[in-house]
């Protein structure tokens, strides 16, 4: 049966002319914005199914003509160039149809921490967090430093910021792992290479509707902020530290001077680490065997290396390498990693799909 036809096509189809009724009779408050979500979910899939119908149905129709001695030929020289356009809107179709990560769309947290390499580690991860700022900026989306801990040569310990924009989640999660760099650093005389590495996580940003907490659940402590060097950043406990009893999630909170909104900053990130915590149980208990693949953000895997003396990147996920450091780390080229990634995850889902697919057929015979 052609993807055109299949019964999960009629299904959708179905649904999205109920739905397309239902908005234009009129319906209003909650249920408009429960509908119009629904609709915009499922308008692409059914534009590109109505699409490829139409293509189904014109080649049916060149296909009656090929035995017309007047019309024949011109229907065979149409008909190639349509099967390929069919070939080409099932294959599209096939991607709009694969499961969906619903934190997609929403917006990140990005927490990158320093590694192995001491100093060195430390300006490595403040060029990653300089490489994140760049290409979040180039495609319009906001960065809002959470906190940071720096050292005494401008890198960081730890920075932690919200990067918001819709699609923020779903780009920059497959960043989530080891980044290893290797380079001579600054502070070395002896002009030898030194390897250190930096930890990036990426968490989709949640809302107070994704993830319930309860204010019983919670150990609040307050102290008095510390700069680098141990100064005092001021003189009243306006830090914060917050404690998730259940689960020993421990966030702490000094970037502002005002308690109240070092408090709101750390629920921010809080509120991010449970959503994470809970999707990531969710998922394993679908499908454990998926753990291994491409995007599964586990921390402890070295994703990527950063090779200055060959001015090369290296994604180990894929084995993609490119020669354009420079680039990647100005944010330009980024997308020339991010890509593939997608492509390949896309590729290990269908191939996923079409094994169920094949295997419900066989049960079925």
């Amino acid at each position: 049966m052609s993807l055109a036809h299949s019964g999960r096509i009629e299904e959708i189809l179905k649904r999205f002319s109920e739905l397309e009724r239902a908005l234009a009779a009129g319906v209003s408050g909650e249920e408009y914005v429960r509908l119009s979500r629904e609709y915009a979910e499922l308008e692409p899939v059914a534009q590109k199914a109505r699409e490829l119908r139409a293509a189904v149905a014109e080649q049916a129709e060149l296909e009656s003509l090929l035995d017309d001695p007047e019309l024949g030929g011109m229907a065979r020289a149409e008909l190639a160039a349509l099967k390929e356009k069919i070939a080409v809107l099932e294959r599209e179709l096939q991607l709009l149809l694969l499961p969906k990560d619903a934190a997609d769309e929403k917006g990140a947290i990005l927490e990158i921490r320093a590694g192995t390499g001491g100093e060195e580690a430390a300006l490595f991860a403040a060029d990653l967090f300089r490489m994140y700022q760049r290409y979040a900026q180039a495609r319009g989306w906001r960065v809002e430093v959470l906190s940071t801990s720096e050292t005494e040569l401008g890198g960081y310990r730890e920075v932690i910021a919200a990067i918001r924009g819709r699609g923020a989640y779903a780009r920059l999660k497959y960043e989530s792992g080891v980044h290893r760099v290797q380079r001579v650093p600054e502070t070395e005389t002896g002009g030898r290479i030194h390897t250190s590495a930096a930890t990036v996580a990426v968490l989709p940003e949640a809302e107070e509707v994704d993830v319930h907490i309860e204010e019983k659940d919670l150990r609040i402590d307050v102290f008095r902020a510390s700069g680098a060097g141990g100064q005092h950043v001021n003189t009243t406990d306006s830090a914060v530290r917050i404690t998730h009893v259940p689960t020993g999630i421990v966030v702490s909170q000094q970037s502002e001077r005002s308690q109240h909104k070092n408090r709101a900053k750390a629920m921010q990130v809080l509120r991010a680490r449970l959503f994470e915590r809970q999707r990531r149980e969710q998922q394993e208990k679908r499908a454990a065997e998926r753990r291994g693949q491409i995007g599964s953000g586990d921390r402890s895997e070295r994703i990527r290396t950063y090779n200055f003396p060959q001015g090369r990147v290296t994604d180990h996920r894929i084995n993609l390498t490119l020669y354009k450091l420079d680039e990647v780390l100005a944010g330009e080229a980024l997308d020339e990693i991010i890509e593939p990634l997608i492509a390949e995850e896309q590729a290990l889902l269908l191939a996923a799909a079409t094994e169920s697919g094949r295997n419900a057929r066989h049960g079925e015979d």
